[in-house]
């Protein structure tokens, strides 16, 4: 995702946001994510590599890249906030969380995209963004 990671410090610095290390740290960090996560998730990733950025900062940098619209947010319940990288192409995925043990897994369908714009077509809106988040069960959790 070094596209998204480029595009995210031009944005920020075309922005007038100067380039503080703690945030273009969180910003290349969340650049190598697969999917969403927790800014506590990204504050254990940077300890593991030897970064020392404070949690307060990573909230701030999250929050600015939330405003400038660069990365998407998912409330996973419980006050529990996930973050991803926005990609400019408009390349998403969607997400199903447990209720049982909180795991995230991301999905793709083609379907569901057709209709969701089937829908904004009908109804005459412009849909910039949509969050399709599905909430259940995991195997795990299933299993007897």
């Amino acid at each position: 995702m070094i596209a998204w990671t480029e595009h995210a410090l031009r944005t920020l610095d075309a922005a007038g946001y100067r380039s503080g290390a703690a945030r273009a740290t969180v910003v290349r960090t969340l650049g190598r994510q697969h999917c969403c996560v927790t800014a506590r998730e990204l504050a254990d990733t940077l300890r593991e590599e030897g970064e020392e950025v404070g949690i307060a900062s990573i909230y701030r940098a999250l929050d600015l890249l939330g405003e400038l619209r660069l990365v998407h947010r998912l409330d996973a319940g419980e006050g529990v906030v996930r973050y991803e990288p926005a990609m400019p192409t408009g390349e998403h995925h969607h997400h199903i969380l447990c209720d049982g043990c909180g795991r995230v897994a991301s999905y793709e369908d083609e379907r569901l995209e057709h209709a969701i714009h089937a829908l904004a077509d009908r109804l005459s809106w412009s849909v910039d963004s949509h969050d399709v988040v599905l909430r259940g069960t995991c195997p795990a959790c299933a299993a007897p």
